[in-house]
């Protein structure tokens, strides 16, 4: 019956708060009850006083507790220290107005309801002990009621440290659905064999496809703390191996008010293998930095400019101004800020490219600190369209840059690109000539230029993964360019904390570059994408090879062959300083370049002077490699001419 019962009954709602009073209560009025029962005997001679009489008061008091209090409000089956915490802030209240109402009796002479100090006590400390026990007896006749009507799922927890333990308590008690703990697998041979919370240690080399089988596991939740990212891919790789599926405990810093929540553990995804730990940020001198600023990011509703401004939102800055030209993307990142409560800020709609918009702005606001994120970053469309590439990438970084200086802007802090190395294609050699410029102005003003260069960004708007998860929902194939193409990848947040460390360690005409550990190989990536989605290469999903996009590379540098790095004081960032060139002559060309692509549509003649300031741009698999082609034959023809001079003098 009460099995029918619970089926019908939907046990995702939670008591009602105003049941849980009354039950709190009426335990307080048998309680009062029990107290005067210790102290005078079961002949329920009480000496003269009149327990009837003291009974409603005593009730009026503790209703009056449990209110102010609000120890009725939590939820009975996630009873926890916290809800003990507010019982017992509730009784010791109503242990004060016990004493209260004695004092105020004596006073108008009423001994009948004088209540003995002794009972005070002993009610008092029967309340803890009764409400407590009842708190925490119906939370385990609902996870019993709950195993009556849900089959439990027989599940291995990795890591049998305090957070694998913590996990184990979590799950067999909370969630939707109940699990039956099959063990835990641990590495440490101090543990392995061991029972912990009453289950039994396995090794991993005990998990086979028997082990499975025999135990009928479904899940294994990996939960170790701090965990690294090369340990966490080989621990994956053997367990996706299994007919298992792979869920991930989150980092302690993401659990809810620091607590485990079952709804947090989440299917292992790509970017848990990829995560890196994040850099840490010295808060002290970023906060130092930053007070009282007026802070301007342009592309502050991308993936980089959009996290920077969530980041700094945070701190201590006199205002937070975000430009864009993507009004709905802004619109989002407007609502977002004000649900978290900053007012600090000003979205403003706006091109980098109009020069005479950024002068208003700028006369508006006057930022004392530039981060700027505003930029076209898809290789093969700008391939396609070197033109724009140029008018954002390079006039709108020499728009924003010859402001900064104009209206004496501290630092400028430029988010460059891996692909602005040895580039082979428009956009990065676009973003290479905007670093050349921002060097040659810091040869000639107070406003301090810092670069930043970092590799591909986990998530971001355009980036691979999401690419392959459209096609995994879609039944595939995943399209690779190339079997042997490589990238460096980071997370959005951990690129956006370089950009904000970068800009108070600098010192102005710095390149910045983050460790970036091993690349990864996108074929690789798109094998474990396959199989952390429940499917198998080459069965189910194939991977289909369709050629490197023009101006792409097989794999990404962070550093060109006429540059060096020096370190700092945080270890995972490198500092870099290219050789210093002719800086006006190179500053002369970039404003050539600004003209040419203004007032011509010749997409050849636009690329031709990119190479002629970058000589170290070589397309590749473009168009434009006909003017590599033609250069080398000049410079051919050129040379051929001086030997034949140097032989008839």
């Amino acid at each position: 019956m009460i099995k029918n019962f619970l089926k019908n009954y939907n046990t995702d709602k939670y008591l009602s708060k105003w049941l849980v009073l009354l039950i709190d209560v009426m335990i307080t009025a048998v309680t009062f009850f029990i107290a005067y029962v210790i102290r005078f005997g079961l002949t329920l001679n009480f000496n003269g006083y009149s327990f009837l009489s003291q009974l409603p008061i005593v009730i009026a008091m503790a209703l009056a507790s449990f209110l102010i209090i609000g120890s009725y409000k939590g939820v009975i089956r996630h009873t926890g220290l916290r809800d003990v915490q507010l019982l017992f802030n509730a009784l010791f209240l109503l242990f004060l107005l016990s004493n209260l109402f004695n004092v105020v009796n004596d006073f108008f002479q009423t001994p009948e309801l004088h209540v003995p100090l002794s009972v005070v006590f002993i009610f008092f400390f029967l309340n803890i002990f009764a409400l407590t026990s009842s708190r925490f007896a119906f939370k385990e006749i609902y996870h019993a009621l709950q195993a009556k009507i849900k089959t439990p799922k027989n599940i291995l927890i990795y890591g049998a440290g305090d957070s694998g333990q913590i996990t184990h308590s979590v799950m067999k008690h909370e969630g939707k659905a109940p699990s039956n703990i099959i063990g835990f697998i641990d590495d440490s041979p101090n543990k392995v064999g061991r029972y912990i919370r009453g289950t039994r240690v396995f090794s991993k080399k005990e998990i086979t496809p028997e082990f499975i089988k025999k135990y009928k596991v479904e899940t294994v939740v990996i939960s170790i703390q701090n965990i690294e990212s090369t340990r966490l891919l080989q621990i994956s790789d053997e367990l996706l191996s299994l007919p298992l599926k792979v869920k991930i405990v989150p980092p302690v810093n993401q659990w809810i008010d620091g607590n485990l929540n079952a709804s947090q553990i989440k299917e292992i995804q790509i970017e848990d293998l990829l995560d890196r730990a994040p850099i840490s940020i010295e808060n002290a001198l970023v906060a130092q930095e930053l007070n009282d600023q007026v802070v301007m990011i342009s592309g502050a509703a991308g993936s980089i400019g959009s996290e920077i401004a969530r980041q700094l939102s945070v701190f201590n800055c006199n205002k937070l101004v975000l430009i864009d030209q993507a009004e709905s993307a802004l619109y989002d990142l407007q609502q977002e800020l004000k649900q978290k409560g900053v007012t600090n800020f000003e979205p403003i709609v706006a091109d980098v490219r109009d020069l005479e918009r950024m002068k208003v702005i700028f006369d508006e606001h006057k930022p004392d600190m530039i981060f700027h994120a505003a930029a076209y970053k898809h290789v093969p469309l700008m391939e396609s369209n070197p033109c724009e590439a140029v008018k954002i990438n390079v006039l709108g970084t020499r728009n924003l840059a010859n402001l900064a200086v104009k209206y004496k802007v501290k630092k400028f802090v430029f988010v460059s690109t891996d692909k602005a190395v040895n580039p082979t294609n428009v956009m990065g050699a676009t973003k290479r000539v905007a670093e050349m410029y921002l060097k040659g102005l810091q040869a000639e003003s107070q406003t301090k230029f810092i670069t930043t260069r970092f590799g591909n960004v986990l998530g971001s708007n355009g980036s691979v993964i999401p690419l392959f998860k459209k096609q995994l929902k879609e039944g595939g194939p995943l399209t690779v360019t190339h079997p042997e193409v490589t990238r460096y990848f980071m997370t959005i947040p951990e690129a956006s904390q370089l950009v904000i460390e970068a800009a108070t360690m600098g010192n102005g005409g710095e390149i910045f570059i983050f460790d970036m550990g091993e690349s990864v190989k996108i074929v690789d990536l798109a094998k474990k994408m396959i199989t952390l989605s429940g499917l198998r290469y080459p069965q189910d999903i194939q991977i289909k090879f369709v050629g490197l996009r023009p101006g792409e590379k097989l794999y990404e540098e962070l550093l060109a062959n006429n540059e060096s790095t020096l370190p700092t004081h945080h270890k995972k960032i490198l500092k870099s300083k290219f050789a210093d060139n002719n800086c006006a002559d190179i500053k002369d060309k970039i404003n050539d370049l600004c003209i040419i692509d203004s007032f011509s549509l010749d997409k050849h003649l636009v690329v031709s002077k990119i190479k002629e300031i970058v000589p170290e741009f070589i397309s590749k698999n473009s168009e434009f490699e006909l003017i590599d082609h033609n250069r080398k034959n000049s410079v051919k023809t050129l040379n051929g001419r001086k030997i034949k001079e140097t032989l008839i003098s």
